[in-house]
């Protein structure tokens, strides 16, 4: 993993996600991107001059924020793109190769009820780019155990565990499997892919009417200090991401989660 991307909103807090992933980052060698979207709206005689000023303003912003973190030996460069939030992550990862995206689970949302926010959401659900959720005040600490859960072991690519392996590297990671069987599962479902398996040290099978249920049961029982899901149609929260707010009684942990997704070809 070498090219993180940080989206950065409007919120005070946005310095902490951004020293989370600086602290991050430094273990990989990794370069980050800290990326701010403007809504540029305004009469097309005067679109050049205008979105000349709210690029310059937001790249003062951007630098504002990189001087309240410690950068350690993190290169950080500013990726400011005016229009939709989600078409500049894919166009920015079609340039350079984004490897993971890091961000809080809400922006500027207020809502206390939400785990995860609606812009935080849309990025999940509408890239295909690894992201890591990092809770609100978290400070970095090295993954030691790792809890990755799933309700099917079948993977179609194995690159999609690449960023769960280079973390098991750098940290010697102990990375525990959780299958959780839930009704219409299949027989398919029970075969875990042997790159996962080669990964993971154990494998605990429980059955729950949802797979949020098994893994709460399970967290209390590991005790990782990261959860890992992948994201697709069949998958962990499959039902979840089929809106961009998720309420905390939907869903809620308070340690970093892994969502893993399939890059598109």
């Amino acid at each position: 993993m070498k090219n993180f991307l940080v989206p950065v909103g409007n919120s005070k807090d946005s310095y902490e996600t951004l020293q989370y992933a600086v602290d991050f980052a430094s273990h990989f060698d990794a370069m980050i991107y800290v990326m701010e979207v403007l809504n540029v709206s305004t009469r097309a005689g005067d679109l050049a001059n205008t979105s000349e000023k709210f690029l310059a303003s937001s790249r003062e912003r951007i630098r504002e924020l990189i001087s309240k973190i410690d950068t350690k030996s993190v290169t950080l460069k500013a990726a400011t793109y005016t229009g939709d939030l989600i078409d500049g992550l894919k166009e920015l990862d079609a340039e350079l190769g984004i490897d993971l995206i890091i961000i809080a689970p809400r922006s500027v949302e207020v809502d206390e009820e939400l785990y995860l926010g609606s812009t935080s959401g849309s990025v999940i659900k509408r890239t295909d780019i690894p992201t890591l959720i990092v809770p609100k005040g978290a400070q970095f600490k090295p993954y030691k155990k790792i809890l990755t859960a799933f309700k099917s072991g079948v993977l179609k690519r194995n690159r999609i565990l690449n960023p769960l392996i280079d973390i098991k590297k750098e940290f010697s990671s102990k990375i525990s499997l959780l299958l959780v069987k839930t009704p219409g599962y299949t027989d398919e479902d029970l075969k875990i892919n042997t790159a996962l398996m080669d990964i993971s040290s154990d494998v605990t099978l429980t059955e729950h009417a949802k797979t949020y249920l098994g893994v709460l049961e399970q967290l209390k029982e590991h005790k990782p200090d990261l959860l890992c899901v992948f994201r697709r149609k069949r998958g962990f929260f499959s039902a979840l991401w089929e809106k961009n707010r998720i309420l905390k009684s939907e869903f809620s942990v308070r340690i970093p989660v892994l969502v893993l997704s399939v890059k598109k070809d």
